[in-house]
């Protein structure tokens, strides 16, 4: 992959959704104009929130009944326990689209497999393969884009820094029996998954994510010896297709090129 990210700062909260909306806006536009749907992944923590902008909602421009709505990761919970990511989107954003409009497609995991993960990780990408189409003659999926967290840790989805799944090569998703944050049974989609899409959002917001983006940014742990993590390695692997919305507090100290509009 060739070209480096974009890293974007804006000043506040809305300038930031408003400037996520427009990316969102002409992703949609290229997805309808090549297969009239829009497959997106999204993951959990505060990103369904700030995805539910009054733009994004109110707007005549968003095609709501042609979405195909994919969780990047979940929890192997049921689908209405305060971990689950679909829970999360449900109250913070699907729940919120006007009932006028035609409604997204939304993929949850099954709660019928809930006590087995690798099952439940199967059973995901089975959904996976009936939207993309057969898994013999295609090697991954092609997201139209990818909407991503980015932890303190440094992990997204739920691939974290060190672990095995960052491996993995074969699987588009993969269970995880151990995640070093609760709760410790998940599914994610993998890494060759996510770098795969066609663009590849990353929000990370707040004071508390300076420290991780000057790793992610501005340090070369391969030179150095040390571990690259699961954000930068998406980074490495995106290359110009991935696009970081942060503002300022986050991007205090960051060395790397930052932009200031789309």
């Amino acid at each position: 992959m060739t070209g480096q990210p974009s890293l974007y700062a804006f000043p506040d909260n809305p300038t930031l959704q408003q400037n996520l909306y427009r990316y969102v806006l002409q992703a949609q536009s290229d997805a309808l104009a090549r297969h009239q749907k829009f497959k997106v992944a999204v993951s959990g923590g505060s990103l369904p929130k700030l995805l539910a902008s009054p733009d994004l909602l109110a707007s005549p421009d968003i095609h709501w009944g042609k979405w195909e709505i994919f969780l990047a990761d979940e929890r192997a919970v049921p689908l209405t326990d305060p971990d689950s990511n679909y829970a999360l989107l449900e109250q913070e954003l699907l729940s919120k689209i006007p009932k006028t409009a035609p409604q997204p497609t939304v993929y949850p995991i099954d709660p019928e497999k809930l006590s087995d993960t690798q099952d439940l990780a199967d059973a995901y990408e089975h959904s996976l393969i009936s939207s993309f189409a057969a898994k013999d003659s295609v090697k991954l999926p092609i997201f139209d884009l990818m909407l991503l967290g980015c932890g303190p840790d440094g992990h997204t989805c739920s691939l974290f820094p060190g672990h095995v799944l960052l491996r993995e090569e074969i699987a588009w998703v993969a269970a995880i029996e151990d995640s070093p944050k609760p709760p410790p049974r998940r599914i994610t989609l993998t890494l060759p998954v996510v770098t795969h899409a066609l663009k590849i959002a990353f929000v990370a917001t707040g004071a508390g994510k300076q420290e991780v983006l000057r790793k992610i940014f501005d340090t070369n742990p391969e030179a150095e010896g040390g571990e690259v993590l699961p954000c930068a390695l998406v980074n490495l692997g995106g290359g110009d297709k991935v696009s970081w919305f942060c503002d300022h507090a986050a991007v205090e100290g960051v060395s790397f090129s930052k932009k200031s509009s789309l």
